[in-house]
């Protein structure tokens, strides 16, 4: 649209550019045509005609000379200025005969001097003075009619390059507006498989387009290349995780017995590499757990009561927590999901809170079944909170907040999140309980996952029950 209104402005431009000089061209030419013309009238009269005097006689009369049809005035003065005959009867002279050519209300009057002679001797009396003058009306309603057409046919010529050049952007702008709807579309599926429509024309949108799809298939052979070999790392990891566990078990009871039987530095040399392999340990079983998810492998999964795996998880963590005040808020709370998952998502949950909340702090745990037919687990505590710029990137993989006192490894709200996805859940930061004032909110994350049930779709009591399982 753009592109035709400024083909038209410019087309607008020119044909202005040309009327102005067309249109000064064509009314100099008029014009000057009606003066010739009236010059060359005033000069042939005093040939024509003949004067007489005592009496007055004018040969040939001057209503042959002026036909009324052309609305001349032919006027005969003495050499004094007196009006002696006119054709038509002109009450008011024209301005003073005098030599010259003058525009004189609406009259170009030309004044030239003729010889009189005497009606009876034909002798040479002096001379007179001839006065003609002709209308200019008509040659200036021709020099109106030109501009008026000019005008119109700059008017006209816009306005049909205004269409043209819609219609010409239209038809050109056609590819590019596929081009872009289509590149639309692999943005918002992010199907590079989609195919680029080729124009039929060979010119520069067709190359274009060419040049669209070669790029989009590289792009394509990269994601390939790129999830193949992510596809490998999981693998990997997996694998690698997987073949660390039994090594690792028998290293963690050897330094456990190491630890029991030594003492003095011995001993506490046993202990503290018994520390360090504990803490590999959960990094093996949170990177195996993430590369399963990464390869979307699901565990063995049953009907289990999240309410229970919370209690569990508080207990495990007591020794660690005294300087906290852990409060528990539970309902029964029916999930189908893997309860090693499930637990080590809660204690992650805990143990954030834990880390991130100075000692004598609350942290209160709650579980609940919502109308909608979702669990909820919400872990909330009264600490700092956590810092805006690091809230968007919070469920990331080693992402670790600058107060982070316990020495993690930045995988425990990765290790939450990839839980509840694959649990067909999510889980989400608040600011903090709507009950509390703002200025004392600290984080309140909130799991929500489907809730089970024993029913089936047809109402029946097909499923195991919950309780069937506990017991």
């Amino acid at each position: 649209m753009r592109l035709a209104g400024v083909s038209a402005l410019l087309t607008f431009v020119i044909l202005c550019a040309f009327a102005l000089a067309v249109g000064s061209l064509t009314v100099e030419r008029v014009r000057s045509d009606f003066n010739r013309q009236v010059l060359e009238t005033a000069e042939e009269l005093p040939a024509q005609m003949e004067i007489g005097i005592d009496p007055l006689r004018i040969t040939p009369p001057l209503a042959d000379l002026a036909p009324s049809k052309g609305h001349a005035i032919i006027m005969i003065f003495t050499i004094d200025g007196r009006l002696v005959r006119s054709q038509p009867d002109v009450t008011t002279p024209l301005g003073e005969p005098r030599e010259g050519a003058r525009n004189i209300n609406g009259y170009r009057v030309i004044s030239r001097l003729v010889t009189a002679t005497f009606s009876e001797t034909g002798e040479r009396a002096g001379e007179m003075i001839v006065q003609y003058a002709q209308p200019f009306a008509a040659t200036e309603a021709t020099v109106k009619r030109v501009e008026l057409g000019l005008l119109a046919g700059v008017i006209i010529g816009s306005v049909l390059a205004l269409g043209a050049g819609m219609a010409i952007a239209r038809r050109a702008m056609a590819p590019i507006a596929t081009l872009t709807s289509t590149a639309a579309e692999i943005a918002r599926t992010r199907d590079l498989s989609l195919q680029i429509p080729e124009s039929q024309a060979d010119d520069e949108v067709a190359e274009l387009a060419r040049t669209l799809e070669g790029m989009l298939r590289e792009l394509d052979a990269a994601r390939g290349e790129t999830e193949s070999m992510l596809a490998r790392q999981r693998q990997f990891v997996a694998d690698a995780s997987h073949e660390l566990r039994t090594p690792l078990t028998s290293v963690l009871a050897n330094l456990e017995l190491l630890a029991e039987s030594l003492h003095g530095d011995q001993g506490e040399a046993a202990r503290s590499a018994l520390r360090s392999s504990q803490r590999m340990r959960r990094l093996v079983a949170d990177l195996l757990l993430l590369a399963r998810t990464d390869a979307a492998r699901v565990v063995a999964r049953a009907p289990c009561n999240l309410a229970q795996i919370v209690v569990e998880a508080a207990s495990e963590l007591g020794p660690v927590s005294s300087s906290h005040e852990i409060s528990l808020d539970i309902h029964p709370a029916s999930v189908m999901g893997s309860r090693d998952e499930l637990h080590r998502l809660t204690i992650n949950l805990l143990e954030n809170a834990l880390r991130h909340t100075p000692p004598g702090t609350a942290i209160r745990v709650s579980t609940n079944t919502r109308a909608d037919g979702n669990v909820e687990l919400v872990v909330e505590d009264d600490g700092p909170g956590v810092p805006p710029e690091l809230a968007g990137d919070l469920f990331e993989r080693f992402v670790r907040g600058a107060g982070d006192r316990g020495g993690s490894f930045g995988l425990g709200l990765a290790i939450v999140q990839a839980v509840a996805v694959t649990h067909g859940g999510s889980v989400t930061l608040d600011t903090g309980s709507r009950e509390r004032p703002a200025s004392t909110r600290g984080a309140r994350f909130v799991v929500r996952m489907p809730a089970y049930s024993d029913l089936d779709d047809d109402g029946q009591h097909h499923r195991p029950s919950l309780e069937a399982v506990i017991d």
